[in-house]
């Protein structure tokens, strides 16, 4: 009885982990979709200072982080001192900022489908640089994601969803989103080999330490260089409170959403907080298509569920290397 009841919690936690990740980012992602194509006040400016999400991105979680560590720390842990994240902030300041920067260019459907096709430079620099041999359906993976994402580029656009972009670029914007992803792969490696050299780092030491180095970065690429756009940010801001408020709410989800990230992975495991976050990026295209006005083709449907096709297997796979290593320990 008690181990039912404890099984029942562990699946209303679940249950709450999915709906906290997936109304966060679902959310986020609509924000910066409005941000990004709509015209704002009387005299119908577009927000065109999109590199100023991620400054103000880095302040709310900096500040969020801090709090966290406050309420949270025992104080007896003693995480990497604040300097070792200073590598890593400059990639993940560069990284976001280009992949935001991307939706001047190609639609936020089609952000999410170029973003989330982490996999390809993944195992073309193993397999290339560190020899790393993959197996077959390791390979099925990559070329559903990779044939997913290059047919949805190479399909025509509607009118519709071109009309709302402020510049329509379609090779830089994709671009854009893949060296967003080569800066990841960079920011990620630096993170694990921080988090091996001083393991008692939490994540809201990490959280802290590259929010803090990105707060440093951008204030400087915003407010201290000579082409910075800081200033005409906050004054469009100031004479325009509705784009102020969706960029506090943007900030504010992304806070929560590390939340809920942080409790999946740590009750969890990352294997069912990738499966949340994969899911989550296919409902944000299908949100994104019928609550935003970017209607989709049936043949980018088909692409769509390619790329997510891919990914899915992908997660399968990664189940079942799981469940084989957990046999192997058993016996």
């Amino acid at each position: 009885m008690e181990s039912h009841g404890s099984g029942l919690r562990r699946v209303l936690l679940l249950s709450f982990c999915v709906a906290g990740i997936w109304a966060a980012y679902i959310y986020q992602g609509v924000l910066q979709e409005t941000l990004s194509t709509k015209r704002f006040g009387e005299d119908e400016k577009r927000f065109e200072h999109l590199a100023f999400l991620n400054l103000a991105q880095n302040v709310v979680c900096l500040v969020w982080s801090f709090i966290m560590i406050k309420l949270w720390s025992n104080g007896g842990s003693v995480g990497a001192p604040w300097w070792t994240y200073w590598s890593a902030g400059i990639t993940n300041t560069i990284g976001p900022a280009m992949g935001i920067e991307a939706l001047k260019y190609i639609s936020y459907p089609a952000q999410v489908l170029a973003k989330s096709s982490k996999m390809i430079p993944v195992m073309l620099m193993g397999s290339l640089v560190y020899g790393i041999r993959y197996t077959l359906p390791e390979y099925l993976c990559t070329f559903l994601v990779a044939g997913g994402v290059s047919m949805f580029a190479l399909l025509k656009t509607s009118s519709k969803t071109i009309s709302k972009l402020a510049n329509p670029n379609a090779p830089l914007g994709y671009g854009l989103c893949f060296l967003n992803l080569a800066f990841d792969g960079f920011t990620n490696a630096t993170q694990d080999s921080i988090t091996a050299r001083y393991p008692k780092t939490s994540a809201w030491d990490i959280m802290l330490g590259m929010n803090l180095w990105g707060t440093i970065y951008n204030m400087v690429y915003m407010f201290g260089l000579p082409h910075g756009s800081g200033f005409e940010a906050v004054q469009f801001c100031k004479q325009h409170p509705e784009a102020a408020w969706d960029i506090l709410m943007y900030c504010l989800c992304g806070a929560v959403g590390q939340n809920f990230i942080f409790l999946t992975i740590s009750r969890f495991g990352s294997l069912a907080n990738t499966t949340i976050t994969t899911t989550r990026k296919f409902v944000s295209i299908v949100v994104s298509s019928v609550l935003s006005g970017n209607p989709l083709s049936s043949k980018q449907w088909g692409c769509v569920s390619m790329v997510f096709g891919g990914l899915s297997y992908q997660i399968y796979l990664k189940w079942r290397k799981l469940q084989r290593t957990q046999k192997k320990k058993k016996t």
